[in-house]
């Protein structure tokens, strides 16, 4: 998921709680400034500058990754002015998403931005500051008049996106089933990318399991990039909390890296989730994952189409895709390979100061009961239990309100997570798998000991869950870029990759004629050898 992971990179930030946060009006006088970005070619770094209400100056700083296959830490690349248009466009583009993270903690509708908007501009980060923020409102008691609205700067056009000859994937990465799915697929289509991945620690830290995503032909260990959020300012703030538009911020980080890669396409690994809202306020509807909808993905490559590049493509080539279509091709691809590596937990592994090279499963929150209902249908119980610790999840009485939100029961709200809809997690619960039966010797140690049978199935829930006719293999909507990705990219042959193919191509041969040279050596060797015992055998 973005992959679905990614909403945890907030960490701490992002809190759930059960009931709206008491009501505080927001000022109606003061005002959130952006104040500056600036991209440092010599470090790889990006800094994004703000001032909050009350004076609080707030710094982010992106450590990115150095291009693939480079050892050096500049950029002479960005050179060319339209590359520099491009990256100055991108660069906004993640000044302006970024600030939600800064701007929640005392929200305002006065914003003061020293640089003018055009009308899409300005509808762009109305909606994100508005639906993007629907939970955090909903949290604490706000409404959309409560929020940030961008004004358009009268008769103001911006300049024309550029012709970009970028070529190659950037795959967002988080080691969750969304992500090592499009992975798979990649690898079974022969299609090189590079896998790339948030750390919100300084020594990048990041899931084992996405060094490793090489078929034997397209090795290629991940590109790590580094965001310092600026926590020690949120906490001296004394301000709210909440989600924010977690992905639309990712997808802009890792346009800029594509930019620095000079590659042209970015790959998201989002199905069709998120088109649920859980609560409205007024006209708002409350999601928690809104930066992954549909029309989200929507407004989002019309914005880059508009400002960067028509060239630039960023989107999910599973989005038309349901989660328990995707649940059921992870099965079939990628569970021999990963089902013991991979993990869908937030808790676990995404918390502040979480170590996450080894990603586990808490077997308590929201994402794990999803992550249950939606494998259910495809894995035998003993090998979805065994990621658990052996348990039923269905019996853990700790879980049951969850799973009442879950499958839209008794009114209990869904919670606010990552997860499926409604009627394709009750169509999953009731298409639960049962596997036949299993011979269990009563006492392991003996070979010819008494044999019981084991019946693995799920268990039942302990309330009712209403019956479905959720298709799970209908198809959506979908960029057509994106539909039918897999089998129709073709890569671009440029320049720079003849002559890295034709360098390829001497160290190939290179080493051939090296090996070839050996072997001839050995025969002449083994022919002296011959020669010499033929010689001892005449003498004698």
């Amino acid at each position: 998921m973005i992959a679905s992971n990614f909403s945890s990179i907030l960490g701490s930030l992002n809190k759930k709680p059960t009931q709206p946060a008491p009501t505080v009006a927001p000022s109606k006088d003061a005002v959130f400034r952006f104040l500056s970005y600036y991209f440092d070619r010599s470090t790889y770094t990006a800094t994004f500058v703000y001032q909050g209400i009350d004076n609080t100056i707030f710094t982010e700083k992106i450590f990115f990754a150095p291009k693939p296959g480079t050892n050096t830490s500049s950029f002479n690349l960005l050179d060319d002015p339209d590359l520099n248009q491009l990256l100055d466009q991108a660069m906004f583009l993640a000044f302006i998403l970024i600030g939600t993270s800064y701007y929640k903690a005392h929200p305002t509708t006065n914003i003061r931005l020293d640089r003018p908007l055009d009308d899409f501009q300005a509808h762009f980060f109305s909606t994100v500051y508005q639906e993007g923020l629907s939970q955090y409102a909903f949290e604490n008691r706000l409404t959309r008049a409560s929020l940030a609205t961008f004004r358009p700067t009268p008769g103001f056009q911006n300049k024309p996106a550029i012709d970009y000859r970028g070529h190659g994937v950037l795959a967002l990465q988080s080691g969750g089933k969304d992500s090592l799915l499009v992975a798979e697929l990649l690898n079974e289509n022969k299609i090189s990318f590079v896998p790339w991945y948030i750390s919100s620690s300084p020594d990048r830290s990041h899931p084992n399991v996405i060094d490793h995503l090489d078929d034997n032909f397209n090795h290629q260990k991940a590109s790590v990039i580094y965001r310092q959020i600026d926590h020690l300012h949120l906490q001296q703030t004394g301000g709210r909390n909440g989600h924010v538009p977690v992905t639309f911020i990712v997808e802009s980080l890792a346009l800029i890296q594509a930019i620095l890669n000079h590659q042209n396409i970015i790959l998201t690994s989002i199905g069709r989730e998120g088109e649920e809202p859980h609560a409205m306020i007024g006209d708002l509807p409350v999601n928690h994952q809104w930066s992954k909808t549909w029309q989200a993905e929507q407004l989002m490559s019309e914005y880059i189409k508009r400002y960067l590049s028509s060239d630039l493509h960023l989107g999910s080539p599973i989005r038309h895709l349901s989660e328990l279509r995707v649940a059921d091709l992870f099965v079939q691809k990628c569970w021999q390979k990963y089902g013991y590596s991979f993990s869908s937990c937030n808790e676990a592994n995404y918390k502040q100061n979480n170590q996450n090279h080894t990603l586990k499963w808490c077997g308590h929150c929201a994402k794990c009961a999803n992550s249950y209902l939606l494998f259910c249908p495809f894995i035998p119980p003993q090998f979805l239990q065994s990621l658990f610790g052996d348990q039923d999840l269905f019996l853990d009485p700790n879980l049951t309100q969850i799973f009442k939100g879950l499958l839209g029961v008794d009114g209990e709200m869904k919670p606010f997570e990552c997860v499926g809809s409604v009627e394709e997690l009750r169509s999953a619960y009731h298409h639960r798998m049962i596997t036949p039966p299993i011979p269990v010797p009563q006492n392991p140690n003996q070979k010819n000991g008494p044999v019981t049978y084991w019946q693995p199935v799920y268990a039942n829930l302990p309330f009712r869950v209403p019956e479905s006719n959720f298709n799970y293999l209908a198809e959506s909507a979908n960029q057509e870029f994106f539909r039918n990705f897999f089998s129709h990219y073709q890569p671009t042959t440029t320049q720079e990759q003849v002559a890295i193919n034709q360098e390829q191509i001497a160290e190939n041969n290179k080493k051939a004629d090296q090996i070839l040279a050996m072997i001839e050596r050995r025969k002449q060797l083994e022919q002296l050898k011959r020669s010499g015992r033929q010689r001892q055998r005449d003498l004698q």
